[in-house]
């Protein structure tokens, strides 16, 4: 079975992540904050460490419930920085705080941060059929776009890199490379 060249034969959560989740079209608001925050963790590292503290970040940040994290106050960002089972970076822990309360406002704006999402690729997975693995850019329009308005909105963390990786996460652009076996059926899942 063929996958994409970025995961490694020896990595089964990696192998898991890529042959279930990513570029699975999301229409789920709660999953796209838990997209939002791990790729906002990973600025700056790999996606196999965020991969292996997901599940501390799950119970670290309350089953990733913005509603929830918006309340968190700095005495629980200070007991987060001193959590092992995340990233402790100050500036990614106040983030994903404030982010939460811009995700609700986003919420309330649009009905569901999904809705107001995928208004940057008119609603459809974009597909660029790539054929090798440094084809995949690192951003692109529809990114810079989606970017550039969330940090109008107070996000952060939020560049057009972290946010093109969500997208890809999260289905917005099906990234499989034509020769991996998940292109084709995530194409089928939009």
């Amino acid at each position: 079975m063929k996958r994409c060249a970025w995961v490694k034969p020896d990595d089964q959560l990696m192998i898991d992540y890529h042959d279930r989740e990513w570029g699975v079209p999301v229409h789920d608001d709660r999953k796209h904050f838990e997209f939002l925050v791990l790729e906002g963790a990973q600025a700056g590292l790999s996606w196999s460490t965020i991969l292996k503290r997901r599940e501390g970040y799950r119970r670290a940040f309350s089953d990733f419930d913005p509603e929830k994290i918006a309340r968190y106050s700095e005495k629980r960002i200070e007991e987060l920085l001193l959590d092992a089972s995340i990233i402790r970076n100050r500036q990614k822990i106040e983030a994903t705080v404030r982010n939460a309360r811009h995700f609700l406002e986003v919420q309330e704006e649009f009905g569901s941060f999904d809705a107001y999402a995928w208004r940057f690729v008119d609603g459809r997975p974009l597909d660029a059929r790539r054929k090798r693995t440094k084809d995949i850019p690192a951003t692109s329009g529809e990114s810079d776009a989606f970017s550039k308005d969330l940090k109008s909105r107070g996000f952060s963390f939020v560049g057009s890199t972290v946010i093109y990786a969500h997208m890809q996460a999260v289905g917005m652009v099906n990234d499989h490379l034509v020769d991996c076996f998940r292109h084709r059926e995530v194409q089928r899942l939009d």
